[in-house]
């Protein structure tokens, strides 16, 4: 097999089950990582882009932006990373690069071209996964990845709320909803 070969589980139509599914991922890009799936969480986003109830999807959906693993490849301007490393790949695997933000180290406030990591693009339900490398975050090797995967969706956008509002550990806040991002709000 091709090392651009990623074998995957998609869904090819909306509604419709995962099925094994095999593509041509192209060459590595420069600004790209590529990681060896270890773990991948399944969020109700997921199952959103495979139902296209946002109406954005892009068949096949290669869902799944908890994606934890090991840096298999590195592209000539990926920086601060290394082989072999831990890595986990939350909601946005691609920015521009070129916009003010971007330039600025303020990626997320990307106002240019900008890839969620299962909106046209293929996502952790599979054996790799690539993203750019300002997006790939370095993990302990010793954090459990099934504690780490829902960390970079519902544990950020929990945590980045009480950051923005400066809340701390002697502030009271209230949290409705013990659910998916409840229960995250719980332990922060």
């Amino acid at each position: 097999m091709s090392e651009n070969r990623i074998r995957s589980y998609a869904a090819l139509t909306a509604k419709s089950a995962l099925v094994p599914h095999e593509f041509d991922a192209g060459d590595l890009s420069p600004h790209q990582v590529e990681v060896k799936v270890e773990y991948c969480g399944l969020c109700h986003s997921d199952l959103s882009m495979i139902d296209n109830d946002w109406g954005v999807s892009q068949y096949p959906v290669i869902a799944g932006h908890e994606v934890i693993g090991k840096i298999v490849r590195l592209g000539s301007e990926a920086k601060g990373l290394k082989l072999g490393q831990r890595v986990g790949i939350g909601w946005t695997a691609e920015t521009c690069q070129a916009c003010d933000h971007c330039l600025a180290g303020q990626q997320v406030l990307c106002t240019g071209e900008r890839k969620a990591t299962i909106v046209g693009h293929a996502g952790g339900f599979a054996d790799k996964v690539r993203a750019g490398w300002q997006w790939v975050i370095p993990l302990p090797d010793d954090l459990a990845p099934e504690s780490a995967g829902p960390l970079l969706c519902g544990g950020i956008t929990v945590f980045d709320p009480l950051l923005k509002h400066q809340i701390q550990a002697t502030h009271h806040v209230g949290v409705i909803g013990i659910g998916g991002l409840g229960h995250m709000a719980l332990n922060c």
